[in-house]
């Protein structure tokens, strides 16, 4: 590990809960149900935890019986990136926040129209900005 990224870890752990860090820096995944936002139904915008990037409208926002909040689209282009993840024996597509590049969740192919998108999302790399 390079002092740079030494450095940016130091950083992340301070602004971070561990499971924030955990989950938005190392890649892991809140277990189904456990997340604050699983369930939410508030009306407002999903920012990256890390960054603040405007992720998603809670208007895309659906029950999906995964246990995770379920999105069928992003909010911009400049919302989230997408990558291809073979760990864990599968092909999955990792979804990470475009601006820090944190570990958001997956996106799979069986959600609703008008997308057929399951932005499936960690709770705990978002930060709900409520509308008033």
């Amino acid at each position: 590990m390079t002092d740079t990224e030494r450095d940016e870890n130091e950083r992340w752990h301070n602004k971070l809960t561990p499971e924030q860090f955990t989950i938005c820096r190392l890649k892991a995944t809140e277990p189904p149900f456990t997340g604050k936002y699983a369930d939410c139904k508030k009306d407002g915008i999903y920012q990256c935890i890390c960054c603040g990037n405007p992720l998603f409208d809670s208007a895309t926002k659906y029950d999906s019986g995964s246990g995770w909040p379920s999105f069928w689209d992003v909010l911009s282009e400049h919302s989230v990136a997408e990558h291809v993840d073979a760990s864990h024996g599968m092909r999955r597509v990792e979804v990470t926040c475009k601006s820090c590049d944190a570990h958001l969740g997956h996106v799979f192919e069986d959600g609703p129209q008008p997308t057929g998108l399951r932005y499936c999302i960690n709770s705990a790399a978002l930060d709900l900005k409520e509308r008033l």
